[in-house]
């Protein structure tokens, strides 16, 4: 097969979420794909749509980046099928809910090595072919989470969420200058599969619809935000006030607050 004159995206996390609406503005904007996620099915079933919709190459290879073998394994395939990634988003990921010594330390060691390790690597590993082309973007997707105090409950999330947004700020201001972007992606509560998963459902659907955001408009946005040379971009001006205020307040206040607000959406049992 012919090397395609498209630009080349990965696509962590693509079978569903904000991972897939990535992937649909990926398409739409004329970018090839490789789709990566742990279920087959659904990633080719997409791949397949957006070839069709948009006459462009998606492909799949399917990971659990669990496996701390699986970056690696994503690098060396990319590498095999002769692709140049121009584009990384780093999107996979979950929760763990309940307290902290109530998960299995698998768990946990689990947690890390989707959420921090493999995006950390895959940057690593994709970032030298951009420099060599002098042009690459690499979009970590976070949360407004990372922003905030912590919170029971979901014990790790906020803290990975926040070392993502400090990795990306790094890795764009010694990058930048050589034509690489790096974005922290800061949604809020967003439309996805993502409560569900994390068994949140009925917690967060008492929230206000006004503190809520479409996948579609997050993936817009956050590729926009890192064309501009957006270090970081938090989704929706009702999450841009509440990064604000938290700021804002001293940090006992902060804390406080969060700890009463965070008993409308965070599981604190997890059986």
């Amino acid at each position: 097969m012919p090397p395609s004159p498209r630009p080349t995206a990965l696509v962590t996390g693509a079978s569903a979420g904000i991972g897939a609406a990535i992937a649909r503005e990926l398409a739409a904007r004329g970018h090839d794909l490789v789709l990566t996620a742990r279920r087959a099915a659904r990633l080719q079933e997409l791949a397949d749509q957006l070839g069709d919709a948009y006459g462009i190459r998606a492909q799949v290879m399917a990971e659990d980046l669990a496996d701390p073998l699986a970056p690696r394994r994503l690098a060396d395939a990319i590498e095999e099928h002769g692709l140049a990634i121009d584009l990384l988003v780093n999107n996979a990921g979950y929760g763990v809910p309940g307290r902290f010594e109530d998960a299995a330390w698998g768990t946990h060691e689990a947690f890390l090595q989707v959420l921090l390790r493999a995006p950390t690597e895959l940057a690593y590993r994709l970032l030298p072919g951009m420099l060599e082309r002098g042009h690459g973007r690499i979009v970590n997707v976070a949360s407004l989470a990372g922003h905030l105090p912590g919170s029971a409950g979901h014990t790790l999330y906020a803290a990975v969420k926040a070392y993502m947004i400090r990795f990306s700020q790094s890795l764009h201001l010694e990058n930048r200058a050589r034509g690489i972007h790096v974005c922290a992606l800061c949604p809020g509560f967003t439309y996805s599969e993502f409560h569900d998963v994390t068994g949140a459902r009925e917690l967060v659907s008492r929230m206000p619809r006004w503190m809520w955001m479409d996948a579609d408009t997050v993936a817009r946005q956050g590729l926009d935000a890192v064309e501009r040379g957006e270090a970081v971009y938090v989704n929706g001006r009702v999450n841009r006030m509440i990064k604000a205020l938290s700021k804002a307040l001293p940090d006992r206040l902060a804390l406080r607050l969060s700890a009463r607000q965070s008993r409308r959406y965070r599981v604190l049992d997890s059986d």
